[in-house]
Order: C-alpha cells, then sequence, then structure tokens
C-alpha cells in the first residue's frame, strides 16, 4: 500500500471520528479507540522433503474504532467508523504465504504493509438495531476472524431485534467479505474455490431463545446464494452441583446441502458437535466429539474464515469429509491463586476416518496446543496483554508442523 493511500485512509477515519455525523447526542455517547497487536507467528514444517521448510513473519497492527451514539428521538441514528492497518517488521525474504500478511509472489516475500477501513451506518428504535455497511459477525452462518492481524469483516447488512427479553432475532444479508491476508473487498465463494465460484451473497435468519439462564436453544438458517443452504441447531445446558462445581454442556449440529446453480457443485455434510465442560474454582476440564457426515468437508468461506461454533475449531479445524474427531482439553485461571488476569490452556484433538477419495487410504491428523496469557490488572500499563502460543500438528498423509506464536496487545481509549 502507498504512502499517500495509507496516510488518506487513516485522514479520512479521523476525520469521520471528529466530525458530527448527526447531533451531539450522538457525539457524547461516541468511543474512540486504536487498537495495537505486535503479532510475531513461525511454522517450522516437519515432514521430509516439504516444499516449504519454514514460514513466518513478525508485524505490528493497528486497529482505529470510533463507535458513535444515537441522536434522540423514537428512531435513532448512528455511524460508525474503523480503519485497520498492519505494517512487517521483519524481512521475511524467501518466506511463503504464513496466513497473515498477504503473499506478493512477484518479490517472493510477504507485502510490506496493507490495511483498509470501512463505515456502518446505523438506526436503532426500541429494541432493534439495524446496520448497513462493514460488520465483524459472530454468529452460526458467519463469523470474523481476529486470530492473525486485520480482522476479517464482512459488508452488508443486519438487523437485530431483542424486543422480548428471552429471545434474540437475527437477520441480514452480506454481499462482500474482507479476509484476514487482503486489503479488498472480495465476492464470498468457498475455501478452495475461484472467485469465479462466486456468490452474489449471503442471506441469513436466525433466533436464539433462553429458556432460563442456564438453558437456551438457536437455530440459523444461511443461504450462500447458488452454492449452498445451510441449517444450524444449538442446545446449551449447564448444570450446577453446589460447591463451586458446574457442567456446561453443548450440542451444535449443521446440515449443508447444495442449491440454486450449484457453482461448487454436490454439497453433502452434516455436522454434529457435543462438548461438556466441567468448572471447579480455577480449572475448567473439557471434553468434546465432533463428526462429519457425507461426502464432502464442512463448506468454509473464502480466506479460511473461521466457524467457532464447530466444537473441535482449532488450527486445521477438523472439519474433513467423513472426520471424527475427539479433544481433551484444560484451563485454569490463576484468579483463583490470587493472581488475576494469568490464564493457561492446553488441549490435544485427534481427527480419523478422513475421507480423502476414491482409492485413497484415509488420513489421521492430530494437533496439540499449549497457551499462556497475561493482562495487566492495574498501574500505568493496564490492559497490556500477552500471549504465547505453541502448537504442533502431525497428519499421516499431509503437512507436519510446529508453530509458535507471540502476541502483545493493548487498546488505547482516547474517550
Amino acid at each position: 500500500m502507498k504512502a499517500s493511500v495509507r496516510l488518506g485512509t487513516l485522514g479520512s477515519l479521523l476525520t469521520i471520528a471528529i466530525v458530527p455525523a448527526v447531533k451531539a447526542d450522538a457525539l457524547e455517547d461516541s468511543h474512540l479507540s486504536l487498537g495495537l497487536r505486535n503479532f510475531y507467528v513461525d511454522r517450522d514444517f516437519k515432514q521430509n522433503n516439504a516444499p516449504q521448510s519454514r514460514v513466518g513473519s513478525w508485524s505490528q497492527g493497528f486497529d482505529l474504532q470510533f463507535r458513535s451514539g444515537y441522536t434522540d428521538g423514537p428512531v435513532q441514528f448512528g455511524l460508525d467508523a474503523a480503519g485497520q492497518f498492519a505494517y512487517r517488521l521483519d524481512g521475511g525474504g524467501g518466506r511463503a504465504t504464513d496466513t497473515v500478511l498477504p503473499y506478493d509472489k512477484s518479490s517472493g516475500n510477504p507485502v510490506r504493509d496493507y490495511g483498509r477501513a470501512g463505515l456502518t451506518a446505523k438506526v436503532r428504535m426500541s429494541n432493534t438495531e439495524v446496520r448497513v455497511g462493514e460488520q465483524r459477525p459472530t454468529l452460526p452462518v458467519a463469523y470474523m476472524d481476529d486470530s492473525r492481524q486485520l480482522v476479517t469483516t464482512f459488508e452488508g447488512a443486519t438487523i437485530e431485534s431483542r424486543e422480548w427479553s428471552r429471545l434474540t432475532l437475527n437477520a441480514g444479508r452480506f454481499w462482500k467479505i474482507s479476509t484476514r491476508e487482503s486489503s479488498n473487498r472480495e465476492d464470498i465463494y468457498l475455501f478452495g474455490d475461484s472467485p469465479a465460484q462466486s456468490s452474489d451473497g449471503l442471506n441469513f435468519a436466525g433466533a436464539r431463545y433462553d429458556f432460563t439462564p442456564a438453558l437456551n436453544a438457536t437455530y440459523y438458517f444461511g443461504q450462500l446464494e447458488d452454492i449452498y443452504r445451510q441449517h444450524y441447531l444449538g442446545l446449551a445446558y449447564t448444570l450446577s452441583f453446589g460447591d463451586g462445581y458446574s457442567l456446561k454442556n453443548d450440542v451444535r449440529y449443521y446440515n449443508n446441502r447444495e442449491e440454486g446453480k450449484q457453482l461448487s457443485g454436490d454439497l453433502d455434510n452434516r455436522s454434529l458437535g457435543l462438548m461438556t465442560a466441567l468448572k471447579k474454582g480455577g480449572h475448567t476440564y473439557t471434553l468434546a466429539y465432533q463428526r462429519m457426515f457425507g461426502d464432502d468437508a464442512f463448506p468454509l468461506l473464502n480466506g479460511y474464515a473461521p466457524q467457532p461454533y464447530l466444537v473441535n475449531w482449532s488450527t486445521i479445524a477438523f472439519y474433513k469429509a467423513s472426520e471424527r474427531s475427539w479433544q481433551a482439553r484444560y484451563d485454569y485461571d490463576f484468579a483463583a491463586l490470587g493472581v488475576p488476569g494469568l490464564k493457561f490452556m492446553t488441549r490435544y484433538l485427534r481427527g480419523v476416518d478422513i475421507n480423502r477419495g476414491a482409492n485413497l487410504a484415509d488420513n489421521v491428523e492430530s494437533e496439540r496446543n499449549f497457551v499462556m496469557s497475561y493482562v495487566v490488572q492495574s498501574g500505568p500499563l493496564q490492559g497490556l496483554g500477552f500471549e504465547g502460543r505453541n502448537i504442533k500438528v502431525k497428519t499421516r498423509y499431509g503437512a507436519d508442523f510446529d508453530e509458535n506464536r507471540l502476541i502483545t496487545t493493548y487498546t488505547w481509549k482516547f474517550w
């Protein structure tokens, strides 16, 4: 990205943040923040004759966000704006794509910098809000990706209603996606396909109902036009046993089938996920099982947009055709020992029976994670976060690798 473009993007965003969008009331309730993320990643491939022995980068990211309040009146208006920018700090010579920065094939390096900006108009009436523009959804049918540098965002129109105390309704349409490794807004298509197979848009509608504070059910329908129809059903229930013990149970089911012009061909995938988590004090023990049914893998959106509603979502995701996967996970919150802000997580996942196609033996894969994080709780550095993550992946047919990530984050709140 040229310097003039970078400065123009940030300058325009600051102008939007400062100039009154509607009325003083909207500005009085507004917020301006700058998120900083320093991200180092190194992936070392371990299998024999690996096409690339090592990939990785070190970069600094910026996420400037302006959130307006609302005007007065029965119908209230507001305007949000966001600008993201990342700059590569290391040389990165000779390294291929690292899942963080876009890769420039002509130079053989990750790009030096990239960024993007977006606006979101919003209208609120009672407890119903309409948003048009850039979105960061966390829905069973579309999910943002905040795991690298720039956040995966969608462009579209959504409506959320909370007119009833226990019921949340959502609906909308996304027509563009900005993936984590791109400055551009792109049409939506399936991960592994080409832009020639892109859809005109992703339509969705869904609801969550809280029967009690401990029991809720969720249903969503998604339609990626001319590619697939998707149904999601989720049920969560938390049991309290007293003496600080609780058991959270989740059941999550997806049904994915081709639709319309079938731009990605036939699609036959269903997934069932079961997860239970026992919590006592700072300890949480989690077990999960996930099964993919049908001839195809779970459909992911371009840019490897995540779907954390799959109970075994991780670095390699365990979403392949016919895959059966298990997860054992342990979390500890050191606040129980008087050290708030310090957390530890480790987990092991294994997937078997992965269908690689006709006349090919089934694949097996596994992943092991260690994560340690700390957020400063007080003083002049309050909110400064540190995270170290070690990932080890093994497969019978595919890429084995060890990966290390070091992440430092801080959010500067201007007002």
